[in-house]
């Protein structure tokens, strides 16, 4: 199995030396039917190359903004213990698997961009690692069981400069879309190496 490709539902590839732009989110924190009616949308338009990243783009959107908007399913990372919980697990991997650039944890799902190290631990090790023991931990502190974290990811290889720049905005921006702060740097949970 080669360690850096893998498929759930969708395929994800995680080259070294590549930068990435990850999110991953809180198990039930958007219901099933939402889901199902967006890869309806998803999969009903037409696949060319150019048309398949716009697609995919404008469909990250919606899906973003439904996590935006926590009208659904557990916000447990907007607990202190939890947020840094999930911060100090993605800080532990910067250097061992990716040298971190952003990440923003919101109430029910995380953005990261990272630039993959050549050598060290392959990015998909370091994502289940840090949803591991993030899950277990979380569980603990709540006095609870089960799934944690949803089992898949959303990953993203940054192509270009000016693409770098708008993840970059995007990630920190979050909290501020989302209305829980009026500037990036408000929000507790966000981090640029910058």
């Amino acid at each position: 199995m080669n360690p850096y490709e893998y498929r759930r539902n969708l395929p994800h590839i995680l080259p070294p030396g590549e930068t990435v732009f990850v999110t991953f989110r809180l198990a039930g924190s958007l219901p099933e039917a939402v889901l199902e009616q967006l890869r309806e949308e998803y999969h009903g338009e037409a696949a060319t190359e150019e048309a398949s990243y716009v697609r995919q783009k404008r469909y990250f959107g919606k899906f973003d903004a439904l996590l935006d908007g926590s009208a659904h399913g557990p916000t447990w990372l907007q607990l202190p213990a939890i947020e840094q919980l999930v911060a100090d697990a993605l800080h532990f991997f910067d250097g061992r698997a990716y040298s971190l650039i952003c990440y923003c944890v919101m109430p029910n799902h995380v953005h990261l961009v990272a630039t993959l190290l050549e050598a060290g631990v392959p990015m998909l090790r370091a994502l289940q690692s840090v949803k591991a023991h993030t899950a277990r931990e979380a569980n603990r502190l709540l006095k609870r069981t089960g799934q944690f974290w949803h089992r898949e990811s959303y990953d993203h290889v940054v192509r270009y400069a000016a693409e770098m720049r708008n993840i970059i905005a995007y990630t920190l921006e979050n909290p501020v879309r989302a209305g829980v702060a009026d500037t990036w740097q408000q929000w507790p949970l966000s981090y640029w190496a910058g």
